[in-house]
């Protein structure tokens, strides 16, 4: 698989950067189950704020799908876009029943000293 950097481009948008894949891969799999405990999603994660975490359950709920782990193909779709001081991302959700969906998880990603930090914004269709 060929490494995909994160770049800092406000002008297009980009595939989503090979070492934030793993991230999101296990921040799906807890969302999927449900788990937003802090001890539950992986470290580079910040907390996801109780608003956010409800307006989720509530949104998967409404959706009637169960979410499904990230497959390799997701990243075909998914973007991020630099915006100035961290990216925005869009990361296109599959389901179980559907397999891919109209859902997109929206995530912020921060350059913190050397490591990203990332930040749940929602999950929601576009």
């Amino acid at each position: 698989m060929e490494r995909v950097s994160a770049i800092k481009d406000e002008t297009s948008q980009q595939p989503i950067a090979s070492a934030w894949r793993p991230v999101l891969v296990d921040l799906v799999a807890s969302i999927a189950q449900g788990d937003f405990s802090p001890d539950r999603l992986p470290p580079s994660i910040d907390r996801i704020r109780p608003d956010v975490a409800a307006q989720i359950r509530d949104y998967l709920r409404e959706f009637g799908e169960t979410l499904a782990e990230l497959p390799d193909a997701c990243w075909e779709s998914s973007v991020s876009q630099w915006m100035g001081d961290h990216w925005d991302a869009v990361i296109d959700l599959w389901t179980k029943e559907s397999g891919a969906s109209d859902l997109v998880l929206t995530v912020r990603v921060y350059e913190v000293q050397s490591e990203h930090r990332i930040d749940v914004e929602s999950v929601h269709v576009p």
